[in-house]
């Protein structure tokens, strides 16, 4: 298995996957003080200021044990949000995925397509043999993109994160290298789970 030290760009019919550039600083600067986001995603309420964005995304084009890649709507060629293949275990060849789309980016498929490119690649190009998520128990938009990918819940961590003063459940997901290869992001979802 090689590392995530290439930065590929990876292409689909509505999303396109591309390295960050220093442009992508504004744009995302925007994406991560939506409210939405924050709510859906856990991210942390506090802004994040331009000297700091800017320090992150121009550095994750330099990581070798990650895979930070931009969300770009192919359509409008507008940055809608980012797509992240994180905390990679080498020897278990293994890793965490992550998604966030802004307000532009929502309800066209996008999402699904995106998660479907990136999973494909870790899969495919990059040897890896399971990739895990945490999915808020109130974003069933986000949980179906990843069950139309492929993505199987394995259980749920209760009350793992505090939100406006509620405590979240968040389900924990994974998919396998022989699941991926049986169906490539493309599971048959019309199988009824009931008997008979």
């Amino acid at each position: 298995m090689s590392d995530f030290s290439e930065k590929p760009v990876l292409r689909g019919e509505k999303a396109l996957l591309r390295p960050f550039t220093k442009e992508d600083v504004a744009g995302m600067a925007r994406i991560l003080s939506d409210p939405e986001v924050i709510r859906l995603t856990g991210s942390p309420r506090e802004e994040f200021g331009l000297d700091e964005l800017r320090a992150w995304y121009e550095s994750r084009n330099d990581q070798a044990d990650r895979l930070d890649l931009a969300l770009v709507d192919r359509a409008s060629g507008e940055l809608v949000g980012e797509a992240v293949l994180n905390d990679w275990d080498k020897d278990n060849r293994s890793c965490n995925f992550r998604i966030l789309i802004g307000p532009d980016g929502r309800d066209r498929g996008l999402g699904t397509e995106a998660v479907r490119l990136i999973v494909g690649h870790g899969f495919e190009q990059l040897g890896l043999h399971r990739v895990s998520l945490h999915v808020l128990s109130h974003n069933p938009r986000a949980r179906r993109a990843y069950e139309k990918a492929g993505f199987v819940a394995e259980g749920v961590d209760r009350q793992s994160v505090r939100q406006s003063g509620e405590w979240i459940d968040e389900v924990r997901m994974s998919i396998l290298a022989p699941e991926w290869a049986a169906h490539r992001g493309h599971p048959d979802t019309t199988l009824s789970s009931t008997p008979g």
